[in-house]
């Protein structure tokens, strides 16, 4: 094939993000419950309790479901699930609308920032370095990692985050928001992802070859003419040199 443009998935593509966000739902949680405490206490107000025994983690995650379901548009924009269910606990709790939107903001920045904490495979920087001087590279993430934050971003030239337009994958315009700014036919790019539903099947359906990172997820039948299962990312060169011999 005449290859111009590889688009990857991120999260549990080019690390595992398992761990990661795991620590970082806990751990800005706990953020807010101990600085919002000591912040009251300063204040004299220590009628309010402590927010997390009020408000445990489990209501924060019902309360991000029960809007993703009442703003369908929104149920792939996690930082804004994140920042309007904190908010509303806030003000449950007792506090002025002002200042539950300045501490849910603040909440917010401390998750984005735990949520950076990924590490990625060994093979990614020196596979996405080779790979950017033949082919322009993009993301295309679901998730609200900023990218830009990260040393790897300046392998590419493009970075969608599908649920902040509000089409999360598989809906298929981050795909094509992203093969546009590439300036290539979906003919001429491959994308790269570990998810069946989301990455694979609407690359496929645009008319893209698709690269499905799964060591272990089982698929019945053979797989359809264009898609490429690896166990691990770091297969992908030699996988594209071989369709490249083939032409």
């Amino acid at each position: 094939m005449t290859l111009k443009a590889i688009t990857f998935d991120l999260d549990d593509t080019l690390w595992d993000n398992r761990g990661v966000m795991a620590r970082a739902e806990t751990g800005h949680y706990a953020w807010l419950d101990e600085a919002l405490s000591d912040w009251l206490a300063h204040r004299g107000e220590t009628h309010f309790g402590r927010f997390a025994e009020r408000f445990p983690l489990a209501a924060y995650q019902a309360s991000r479901r029960e809007l993703a379901e009442r703003y369908p548009l929104r149920r792939g924009d996690f930082s804004w699930l994140r920042e309007r269910a904190l908010i509303a606990l806030l003000e449950a709790f007792g506090l002025p609308r002002s200042a539950a939107w300045l501490w849910a903001a603040a909440t917010l920045a401390r998750f984005l920032e735990l949520r950076l904490a990924v590490s990625p495979h060994p093979e990614v920087e020196p596979l996405l370095e080779g790979l950017s001087g033949r082919y322009q590279l993009g993301a295309i993430t679901n998730g609200n990692l900023a990218l830009h934050r990260l040393a790897l971003h300046r392998h590419f030239r493009v970075a969608i985050a599908a649920g902040e337009i509000q089409a999360p994958k598989p809906d298929a315009r981050p795909f094509l928001a992203a093969l546009a700014r590439l300036a290539t036919q979906p003919s001429r790019a491959l994308h790269v992802g570990d998810s069946w539903q989301e990455d694979v099947l609407p690359a496929l359906h645009l008319g893209m070859r698709a690269v499905w990172i799964a060591p272990d997820t089982p698929h019945a039948g053979e797989l359809p003419a264009g898609v490429y299962r690896l166990r691990h990312v770091r297969e992908l060169p030699a996988l594209i040199d071989r369709l490249e011999r083939k032409g």
